[in-house]
């Protein structure tokens, strides 16, 4: 499996398809929601198995004192293999790389929140939802 940061806007634009194929298509997000006009600030991840793309998530600086995971997907097939681990292993190794910030923060889709917190992150605050879908904010000091 190989996830490397994407610029390529070839390679940009199957992160928007597969963030497409898992929130728009599977978890009915709307598409107003799902591009939030921030892709082009943030730092994008691919993931690919066999050469086929099957995850994708970004990393957002811009917030005031963190840094901010979002939209992490892994198509349906590749679930449960370990991609999504993955996927978060290369974005918190890329924080901690870049040393712009010492925090990460993400909200987490409440499902979830026991696969984040095997990564090391810790909930806070109340649950809210998110395009209609409960969340916790989630956070992790690197």
């Amino acid at each position: 499996m190989d996830i490397r940061v994407v610029t390529d806007a070839t390679e940009i634009s199957e992160c928007l398809r597969l963030r497409a194929e898992v929130f728009i298509d599977e978890q009915d997000v709307s598409e107003d929601e799902e591009r939030d006009g921030l892709d082009d600030q943030c730092v994008h991840f691919l993931a690919h198995d066999a050469g086929i793309p099957i995850g994708a998530a970004r990393l957002n600086y811009l917030n005031d004192g963190y840094a901010k995971i979002q939209r992490v997907c892994v198509v349906k097939k590749a679930r449960g293999t370990g991609a999504g681990a993955k996927i978060m292993h290369a974005i918190i190794a890329k924080v901690r790389e870049d040393q712009i910030r010492d925090t990460i923060r993400l909200g987490a889709q409440t499902h979830a929140l026991a696969f984040y917190e095997k990564l090391g992150f810790t909930a806070f605050g109340d649950e809210y939802l998110d395009a209609g879908i409960p969340h916790f904010d989630m956070e992790l000091r690197v």
